[in-house]
């Protein structure tokens, strides 16, 4: 019988033990978590008002609830938690789905500076993470920037600009829904360092931007003609030809003099410094940038300053290194072969990434069944040299004898008790529980 441990809940983990169980049997899966809750971040990292992307948590519970599959959360590895050998030691195999966790910089002047934060944590914030170490994000905010072009800035940009009543159905914190309501955001920036013809966010995504209520979105014309595509985007893939003439659609008309809001995408400025006033961020410093013809930008010593009280830069995700497994820090990502991990160019038995960690922060969520089914793969064509390893029974119970206690699968589904009842206390949906202690409480009342 063969008994793998996948470390990571979201989709690349849930995908993995899928596609295990589905091809082997026998096979017996633990999927470890360091969070009490399952999904990654479809549950922490998909925008609330986006309910079909958050229905996909329906199919990955389908995973989790299978009859060879264990959820155990709560149980960070690596320091202060489970070590890497250990695990090694309780299974025949263990693979590695922890994503990519933290935020690529910016590395200019002022990034760290009160007001300037990257996506990631307004994101977390706004999802109810409960690593969240702060809620004053829209304080005093006026005026704020987003830094990047892909889906993550669209989101934010929307966030920030939604009205309450979008989102009071949705599952948001109610601290967070609290400070969205009394927002005095009134100008919002969204900032690329190159040209419409670039930017990763799709099509889809762009547009939810002018359907918000007593918001416009402007685009200025003349600075988005600096990219050559931008007049004849006929030679460009069908997804970027489909952004290029939404953000000229937009360019050619003009906001309303009634709207409330006021979302700019900018093109052509990459950022030089973050201005500080009064003790925290006041204003952007951008470089005005030109086509380089190589398919990148170039500097032009032009300098504008755009004023923001709240910076967040969304500028891509980036792996971190584990405790116990080799590490690549330029491509933020665990080296290996066809998802086997490598330790000093040879395999290292019985060890395997997928997900981010394996191939770096691209595709989308369904990117990860592919990733997932090649390391399982791998995995499988191995398994009969690693079965020849005996285990020391259960590791559940070699766990629970070590102190490690998890949150298991009755403790997740008194989570979801709990927030469905704090929802209807504030007369919403249901709502997230917005912390560790909370959550905890929720499962351990049930027994875990």
């Amino acid at each position: 019988m063969l008994r793998v441990a996948v470390i990571g809940s979201g989709p690349s983990g849930c995908y993995t033990a899928q596609s295990l169980v589905q091809q082997d049997p026998g096979a017996r899966v633990d999927v470890l978590d360091r969070l009490p809750c399952p999904y990654g971040l479809v549950r922490y990292g998909v925008a609330p008002d986006h309910e079909k992307i958050k229905s996909l948590q329906s199919n990955l519970r389908a995973v989790l609830e299978h009859e060879r599959v264990r959820f155990l959360g709560g149980i960070p590895v690596g320091p202060g938690g489970v070590p890497v050998a250990r695990l090694r030691e309780l299974y025949h195999a263990v693979v590695y789905c922890v994503g990519a966790a933290t935020d690529r910089r910016l590395g200019i002047p002022g990034e760290d500076l009160p007001g300037s934060c990257s996506a990631t944590e307004f994101v977390a914030w706004y999802s109810a993470h409960p690593d969240t170490v702060r809620g004053d994000f829209l304080r005093d905010v006026r005026s704020a920037v987003v830094i990047g072009m892909g889906n993550v800035a669209v989101d934010v940009t929307r966030m920030l600009a939604r009205g309450v009543a979008a989102l009071s159905p949705t599952d948001m914190p109610h601290a967070a829904l609290t400070a969205l309501a009394a927002s005095r955001v009134t100008h919002l920036h969204m900032v690329g360092r190159r040209g419409p013809s670039q930017a990763r966010f799709t099509t889809k995504e762009l547009r939810e931007l002018a359907s918000l209520p007593d918001t416009g979105v402007a685009v200025d014309p003349a600075e988005a003609a600096l990219d050559p595509a931008y007049t004849d985007p006929s030679a460009l893939p069908a997804a970027r030809r489909r952004n290029v003439e939404v953000l000229r659609d937009w360019a050619a008309g003009a906001a309303g003099p009634d709207v409330r809001r006021l979302i700019r995408l900018r093109f052509f400025l990459r950022p030089a410094e973050l201005v500080a006033r009064e003790g925290r961020v006041g204003a952007v410093r951008f470089e005005r940038t030109v086509p380089d013809g190589r398919g990148g930008v170039t500097g032009t010593g032009r300098f504008e300053d755009i004023e923001a009280q709240l910076v967040l830069r969304s500028v891509g995700y980036r792996g971190v290194p584990l405790d116990g497994l080799p590490f690549d820090a330029a491509s933020g990502t665990v080296p290996h072969l066809a998802g086997r991990v490598l330790r000093g160019g040879a395999v290292a038995p019985g060890e395997y990434v997928a997900g981010w960690i394996k191939r770096g922060p691209t595709g989308v969520i369904g990117t990860n069944r592919s990733c997932a089914k090649e390391t399982v793969t791998s995995l499988l064509q191995d398994a009969a040299l690693l079965m020849l390893r005996d285990l020391p029974g259960d590791p559940l119970t070699a766990l629970r004898a070590e102190g490690v206690e998890p949150v298991g699968w009755t403790g997740w589904q008194a989570i979801e008790q709990a927030e469905a009842r704090l929802g209807a206390s504030l007369g919403r949906n249901v709502v997230k529980l917005p912390d560790w202690e909370s959550l905890l409480s929720a499962a351990r009342g049930a027994g875990g």
